[in-house]
């Protein structure tokens, strides 16, 4: 199979959100290691007085973990998939957060406009035509000196870590997929990260989009090689360097 892009990935998530939050519920620590990320931003406190954009929110889950990691900052969550988007909009949220219908590229026509003191990005780049474009526009929405931090399946590297991958998607992601009647967005999954970006690579990617001060974090646990934060920053202005 080819992976899936754009619209047709958009029109998978939408029929895969009946059943997604029932799915990622069996995955041990799914919620904690968001959380984790989203506290790795470092954002000072809790978030006061902050503007922040969670991109690809799907059905909230990345967007609960930021608000538990900053609960006074406004956040904006955005979603190209209206499936997931309006499941996650029919959750219980403070009035600061709001939702809106957009892909990463488009974040402009939709009327998202910054600045953003920090982005998050759970399991996004590797389901976007152009990462290059999508982390560049995302450091333009960004104040200076302002905080991304990604969350991501991006493989170590070694062969073992790809070996652990594929076992735990053909025994458990894929077969669950399937009797959710989603196999093909399963698939993707499993595809679209052993064909992504290792870790390292990932790094060098933000740090070409002209992000600072890159650092690739790993989840601990079984998901150590697998699942990793990459936290960096947009640039300052140079007399605000030091």
């Amino acid at each position: 199979m080819t992976l899936l892009r754009d619209d047709e990935l958009s029109a998978a998530f939408d029929h895969a959100s009946r059943a997604y939050d029932r799915l990622v519920a069996v995955n041990p620590g799914y919620h904690h290691d968001l959380r984790r990320s989203a506290r790795r931003l470092r954002l000072p406190d809790g978030g006061a007085g902050l503007r922040l954009l969670d991109l690809g929110c799907g059905t909230g889950a990345s967007t609960a973990a930021l608000l538990a990691a900053a609960p006074g900052a406004e956040i904006v969550a955005v979603d190209a998939s209206a499936g997931m988007l309006e499941r996650a909009a029919a959750k219980s949220w403070p009035r600061e957060v709001s939702f809106v219908h957009a892909a990463v590229e488009e974040l402009g026509a939709a009327g998202v406009a910054g600045p953003f003191d920090a982005a998050f990005a759970a399991y996004l780049f590797r389901n976007v035509t152009d990462p290059d474009g999508a982390l560049t526009a995302v450091r333009e929405l960004l104040t200076p000196g302002g905080r991304l931090a990604v969350h991501e399946y991006s493989l170590g590297g070694s062969a073992g870590h790809r070996a652990l991958w594929t076992a735990v998607c053909r025994g458990i992601v894929m077969p669950a997929g399937r009797l959710a009647g989603d196999a093909e967005l399963y698939r993707h999954l499993w595809r679209s990260v052993v064909e992504f970006d290792t870790a390292t690579e990932f790094g060098e990617r933000v740090a070409r989009a002209g992000f600072e001060a890159v650092r690739v974090l790993p989840m601990p646990g079984w998901q150590t090689g697998i699942t990793h934060t990459f936290v960096a920053r947009a640039p300052a202005p140079a007399e605000g360097r030091r």
